[in-house]
């Protein structure tokens, strides 16, 4: 998503594009992505705010439960919305990448272009890509994710992710009112784990499960829903329904990483954008928010410097550094209250949500979407 929200925001500021991707077919990929008010103001800022709002879930309330389903608070996201001046619309990923690939039309993607490679000149800058092709161009944007090849160029070295210490499960279901308010997102909590849900577009639900654990284990006995069987015994009944009514073919397993904050995003006619740049902890839900930043800022950035592109891109790792630097260690300090790391601070956390009346969470969800480009 970060690399075709440039692609069509560098295009809107009058630059020719051209997208490769490694994969060989766009077919459906992930789930559900939490698009809060700072992408959205972006991805409507480029003329996609109509279409967004068709297919995004129309998420009004917050609300956590303990595991036991006893209600630890609930409120309206209203007021955050007046506060900010837009509203979350949490949406499929496979929907965004279709709404992002109408408005480029009729600019393809490349597929099966794994770019492995850049070679920089005075005035260029060649990709080289796995089967021998070599595309100049004036500049290179790696969006090529978390496991990136480009950012080792930018770097000069190797850099490794660290293992933020959870597991998170994810997928899609039916909306049902069994589940949770088709308007709302519900989370419940206890034992240093999470059961999540929240709507998307579609009459559908985007879940989510957090679960503290050690990386790289066998394959449960059973698959997925047993896994989460297991670790949800006892949890209230919508958790219960949730896993029954799942589909473990779809249910996404990922072992959460993130990155260390980056010296740099850039060198030369080179930027990283995206998570290739800033991979982070989803528990700000803030991933995608912070690609499409990025995407804005580099085009505004690329139109309104005059000093030439080196210059520019220097601007754009400026103007994101201390941002996403500020997204990756708060994401990850909340994760670690989230899921146990002081389990003292857990528990001092779950009593907090039992006397909170949503205003604590509404200001710091609003500082985070105050603090982008767009306000």
């Amino acid at each position: 998503m970060g690399g075709l929200t440039a692609a069509l925001a560098l295009r809107q500021a009058g630059f020719s594009v051209r997208i490769f991707d490694r994969v060989q077919e766009l077919a459906p990929a992930g789930a559900g992505v939490s698009l809060w008010s700072n992408g959205v103001k972006v991805l409507s800022r480029l003329g996609l705010g109509a279409e967004l709002r068709a297919i995004g879930g129309h998420m009004s309330e917050m609300g956590y439960r303990s595991k036991g389903g006893a209600p630890l608070c609930h409120f309206s996201l209203e007021p955050l919305v007046r506060a900010v001046g837009e509203r979350p619309y949490p949406v499929t990923r496979t929907d965004l990448q279709q709404m992002l690939l109408r408005a480029l039309a009729p600019v393809c993607v490349q597929l099966d272009s794994t770019c492995v490679g850049v070679e920089p000149s005075d005035a260029a800058v060649t990709a080289v890509f796995a089967d021998g092709r070599r595309v100049p161009a004036d500049l290179v944007v790696a969006a090529d994710g978390t496991h990136s090849i480009l950012r080792e160029f930018v770097l000069e070295r190797r850099v490794e992710r660290r293992p933020v210490g959870y597991v998170n499960f994810n997928g899609l279901v039916a909306a049902s009112p069994m589940l949770a308010p088709k308007d709302a997102w519900i989370t419940c909590v206890g034992d240093h784990k999470r059961a999540a849900l929240m709507p998307v577009g579609g009459d559908r639900l985007y879940f989510f499960f957090d679960v503290p654990m050690a990386y790289g284990g066998p394959p449960w006995p059973g698959g997925v829903r047993a896994e989460l069987a297991h670790h949800f015994a006892g949890w209230a009944e919508p958790v219960q329904a949730l896993i029954a009514k799942l589909d473990p073919a779809r249910t996404q397993r990922i072992e959460v990483f993130d990155l260390e904050p980056l010296p740099r995003l850039v060198r030369g006619r080179v930027a990283l954008l995206g998570d290739a740049g800033h991979s982070t902890a989803p528990d700000l839900g803030q991933g995608g928010c912070q690609a499409m930043e990025d995407a804005w800022v580099l085009a505004s950035t690329l139109v309104t410097n005059n000093l030439g592109v080196e210059d520019a891109l220097l601007r754009y790792e400026a103007a994101r550094s201390a941002r996403t630097t500020d997204i990756i260690e708060r994401a990850r300090k909340r994760s670690d209250v989230t899921h146990g790391i002081d389990p003292a601070a857990t528990l001092a956390w779950y009593a907090e949500l039992a006397s909170e009346d949503g205003s604590r969470i509404l200001r710091a969800l609003a500082h985070t979407i105050q603090g982008g480009p767009l306000g």
